[in-house]
C-alpha cells in the first residue's frame, strides 16, 4: 500500500509542479507515468476491489493536481472552487479506473491506445458539455513553452495532450524495469535515447518558428486598463463616470491614427446595463457618439452588461430567459458593443459562460428541481444568454478583429470560428480581478498565447486589472501592464488573413480520438480480444 501511496503523491505533485505559469513544462512528459505503473501493480496483486482501489488512489493524485493549480477559484466562489475541484479529480481518476478494466479486455498496446483516446475524448467532450471546465486539459501545460509547440497552428492544443499522453507511455516500460530491480543509472541510460519523443517536436517546432513571418499589413490598438476593485468600486461608478476615467487614461495616445480601442469586459455595468432596443436613446449613449465624432478613424470595443425584454407569456421565450413578476421574462448578457463613427452599432454577446456563475447547467432540467441554487456561485442573480454564431467587428478601414470575452479564450476551436469569419487579430476583454492576485489571472492570459499561434493571429488583450496587454503570431508577448496597475498600452500589431491548418479543421486530433476511443471500448465490451490481454 505504501509504495502505491508513493506513486499516487509522485503523479499529483509532477503535475502541479508542470503548470503555467509557475511550473515546468518538461516534467507534464512524466507526470502520469506513475499513475500509469500504480495500475499495473493493483492489477497483479492479490488483493481484491481493484477497481475501487484504482479510483482512490487516481482520486488523491487528480485531487493535489486540481488542489494546487486551481485552488485560487476560492476567491471568487468558495462552493464553486469545491465543485470544481472536487468533480474534476474525479472526472480523470474514473479515466484511470475504465483504463484498467481495458487491460483485461485488451492487449497491452491497445490498451495503451485505449487509454491516450479517452482521454483525448474527455477533453474534447469538457470543452463543450454544460459542466465545463477544460483549465486543466494537458495540452495547455505548454503555455508558457511556446517555442516548442508551435507546431499547434496544424494540430491545436490536442497535439500537446497527444504528445504528452505518448511520452509517458514510453516512459512506463522503464519504470516497470527499476521497480524490478534495476538500478536508477542503468534506467537513465536505457531511457536517454527516447528522449528524442521530446527532442523531435521542439526541433520541428524551432524549424516552423524561424519560417513564420509577420504581415506587413498592421493596425494601431489601445488596451484601456482601469484598474478597478469588481467587488467595492467598480459598481460604485455611473456608466458616464466610467467613460470618463477611459478617455482620462488614453488622452495622451489618443489620436487619429489609432485604429481600436479596447475596454475590458462588462466596462459599462450600471445598473441592469444597456438596454438592447433603448440604449440608443439614451444621453449616454449620445457621449459615446460625440466621442467617436472627435476620432472618426476610431473603433470603440467595450465590454457591457445588456438586456432585452419579451412580452408576457406563459412559456420562456427563449432557453435562457429569466422570469420577472406577471409572467415577464427578460434575456441578460455579457456583451461587447462596437462603435464607431458613421458606422451602424453592432454588438456580440459572451457565449462560452462560467459555469454557475453566469448560468445554470441543463436549466430546461435542474431550475424547476433546484431553483437558482447554483447561480449562488458567484453572486450572480440571472442566467446569462449566449448567440449562436461568432460576430467579427469590421471598422472604416476593413479591418476585422474578434470580439473574445474571458473564458472564451480558454476553447480553442470556439475561437476559430471567430478566425474563419474573417478576424484578422484576436480581441480580448476580461475581468480577471475576481481571482485576486493569483495564478487565475496570469494562467488565462499564458493560454491566449496557444490561442495565437494556432491561429497565427495577433492578440490585443484589455483587462480590468491585468493582465493587459499584446501577443504576437507566434505567442511571444510583446507588451503587458501588471495586475494592479491602471493605464493604457499603445502597439502596432500585424493582421492576417491567412487560415491555419487549425483554423480549418479545429479539433480533428480529438474527434479521431472519440471514434478510436468508442471502437476500442465496443471491442473490450464484446470480449472478442480478451484471451490477448494482459491480466
Amino acid at each position: 500500500m505504501k509504495k502505491e501511496f508513493v506513486l499516487s503523491l509522485c503523479s499529483g505533485l509532477l503535475l502541479a509542479m508542470t503548470w503555467p505559469t509557475y511550473g515546468f513544462s518538461f516534467l507534464a512528459f512524466f507526470g502520469i507515468t506513475p499513475l500509469l505503473f500504480l495500475v499495473e501493480l493493483i492489477q497483479k496483486d492479490e488483493y481484491k476491489r481493484k477497481g475501487w482501489r484504482v479510483f482512490g488512489y487516481g482520486y488523491f493524485a487528480f485531487f493535489i493536481w486540481n488542489l494546487i493549480t486551481t485552488w485560487w477559484i476560492y476567491n471568487s466562489t468558495g462552493f464553486g472552487a469545491a465543485f470544481a475541484i472536487l468533480c474534476n479529480s474525479s472526472f480523470y481518476a474514473i479515466i484511470l479506473t475504465i483504463y484498467r478494466w481495458s487491460l483485461t479486455r485488451l492487449p497491452k498496446k491497445t490498451s495503451y491506445l485505449f487509454m491516450i483516446s479517452f482521454w483525448m475524448a474527455f477533453e474534447k467532450f469538457h470543452l463543450n458539455w454544460d459542466f465545463s471546465w477544460p483549465w486543466l486539459n494537458l495540452g495547455n501545460v505548454f503555455s508558457e513553452s511556446i517555442y516548442w509547440i508551435q507546431w499547434y497552428e496544424y494540430t491545436g492544443a490536442f497535439g500537446g495532450t497527444l504528445w504528452v499522453l505518448l511520452v509517458n507511455f514510453v516512459g512506463l516500460k522503464y519504470l516497470r524495469s527499476y521497480y524490478e530491480g534495476q538500478s536508477i543509472k542503468r534506467v537513465v541510460k536505457n531511457y536517454i535515447p527516447q528522449l528524442l519523443w521530446i527532442a523531435i517536436p521542439i526541433l520541428i517546432s524551432m524549424v516552423i518558428y524561424l519560417r513564420t513571418t509577420e504581415s506587413e499589413k498592421t493596425a494601431k490598438v489601445i488596451v484601456l486598463q482601469p484598474n478597478l476593485d469588481p467587488y467595492q468600486e467598480k459598481y460604485r461608478l455611473t456608466n458616464p463616470q466610467l467613460f470618463q476615467l477611459a478617455k482620462d487614461i488614453t488622452v495622451e495616445t489618443l489620436n487619429d491614427k489609432v485604429d481600436f480601442l479596447l475596454t475590458p469586459e462588462g466596462y459599462f455595468d450600471e445598473g441592469f446595463g444597456l438596454n438592447l432596443s433603448k440604449y440608443h436613446l439614451s444621453t449616454f449613449y449620445q457621449e459615446i457618439k460625440d466621442f467617436t465624432t472627435q476620432y472618426p478613424n476610431l473603433s470603440l470595443v467595450t465590454g457591457a452588461q445588456s438586456f432585452r425584454l419579451y412580452p408576457v407569456s406563459k412559456k420562456s421565450p427563449t432557453e435562457t430567459a429569466n422570469q420577472l413578476k406577471n409572467n415577464a421574462w427578460y434575456d441578460v448578457y455579457n456583451s461587447v458593443f462596437h462603435f464607431q463613427n458613421d458606422l451602424t452599432d453592432n454588438y456580440y454577446h459572451k457565449s462560452k459562460l462560467v459555469v454557475g456563475v453566469e448560468y445554470m447547467p441543463y436549466k430546461k432540467y435542474l431550475e424547476p428541481i433546484i431553483g437558482e441554487f447554483l447561480l449562488d456561485f458567484g453572486g450572480t442573480i440571472a442566467t446569462r444568454g449566449i448567440q449562436k454564431s461568432r460576430t467579427v467587428f469590421v471598422n472604416k478601414k476593413g479591418i476585422k478583429t474578434a470580439p473574445i470575452v474571458c473564458y472564451e479564450s480558454i476553447y480553442g476551436t470556439f475561437v476559430t470560428e471567430y478566425v474563419r469569419n474573417g478576424a484578422q487579430f484576436l480581441s480580448i476583454l476580461t475581468n480577471d480581478a475576481w481571482w485576486g492576485k493569483t495564478q487565475g489571472h496570469q494562467q488565462l492570459f499564458s493560454y491566449a498565447r496557444l490561442r495565437a499561434i494556432e491561429n497565427r493571429r495577433a492578440i490585443a488583450r484589455s483587462a480590468n486589472t491585468g493582465i493587459s496587454g499584446f501577443i504576437n503570431t507566434k505567442g511571444e508577448i510583446q507588451q503587458t501592464l501588471a495586475y494592479e496597475g491602471q493605464g493604457a498600452l499603445t502597439s502596432v500589431i500585424p493582421l492576417n488573413s491567412q487560415l491555419t491548418f487549425y483554423s480549418i479543421y479545429g479539433d480533428y486530433l480529438a474527434r479521431w480520438a472519440i471514434f478510436l476511443f468508442g471502437l476500442f471500448f465496443f471491442i473490450a465490451l464484446s470480449g472478442r480480444l480478451k484471451e490477448k490481454a494482459v491480466f
